[in-house]
């Protein structure tokens, strides 16, 4: 089953990192990720860009709205994700612990919604 870890942290905090501990946490990241493809469960990656550069659009009475910036106000914002196909959510919980922003921040993990592919004739 697909899993989305979805990794919340402190944009600003993170910011606020030297070089050295940046280097440190993208080595993590590197080796988290190896782990993955080598269990192969890894299907896809990103980081986000921060916040200032999100836009929010809304729909109301068909017109379309946008909102500079993500629209709830968190301590925490996304700042990127996994998806992995895992045997079950035991195995995402246990590669979700092992995210270094874990210790830091919070990883939501979550499971991929599957839809019949229902054909009409």
């Amino acid at each position: 089953m697909r899993y989305l870890l979805m990794i919340y942290s402190d944009q600003n905090a993170n910011a606020e990192k030297t070089p050295a501990e940046l280097d440190k946490m993208m080595q993590e990241y590197w080796a988290f990720t190896q782990e993955a493809k080598d269990r192969k469960v890894y299907v896809a990656a990103e980081a986000l860009t921060p916040t200032s550069t999100a836009t929010t659009v809304r729909v109301r009475n068909g017109r379309t709205m946008t909102t500079d910036g993500p629209f709830a106000e968190t301590k925490e914002q996304i700042g990127g994700f996994y998806l992995l196909d895992c045997a079950n959510l035991d195995e995402a919980i246990e590669l979700a612990a092992k995210i270094p922003h874990a210790a830091e921040g919070s990883i939501e993990v979550r499971p991929i919604m599957v839809f019949d592919q229902a054909t009409t004739a």
